[in-house]
């Protein structure tokens, strides 16, 4: 494993970039602006919370930004479901981002742990 240096480094940042450019094709041609705004809004908070933590240098402050994110993500997990519910997307594709989301906020919380546990 390399060392971190900057929050571009951290796969978990990574991951919820590409997360959110998977949100933004995903809803690109979607009608109900609302969600659509919801959706790619906590996207973006995801991977934006981790880089502002980060670059507080500050632990305290880096892990409570993870879990900002952490939230995010549940957030977005749950505009998914809502968007599979009413239809502005297939149970497939809603599996495939739910599953992303699940993915990061795991990531998140052993993040969080290894923080709380190993930086203090």
């Amino acid at each position: 494993m390399s060392k971190v240096e900057k929050f571009e480094d951290l796969k978990v940042w990574q991951e919820g970039i590409s997360l959110s450019i998977h949100v933004y094709q995903t809803f690109i041609k979607c009608r109900d602006f609302s969600l659509k705004d919801q959706l790619c809004r906590a996207s973006v908070s995801v991977p934006s919370n981790i880089a502002e933590g980060f670059e507080r240098h500050s632990n305290r402050d880096f892990i409570r930004f993870l879990r900002i994110a952490k939230g995010s993500s549940g957030e977005l997990r749950t505009q998914i479901h809502i968007a599979v519910g009413i239809g502005l997307i297939s149970l497939e594709k809603g599996n495939d981002l739910i599953s992303k989301t699940r993915q990061i906020s795991a990531m998140l919380q052993n993040l969080i742990k290894t923080r709380e546990t190993n930086f203090q």
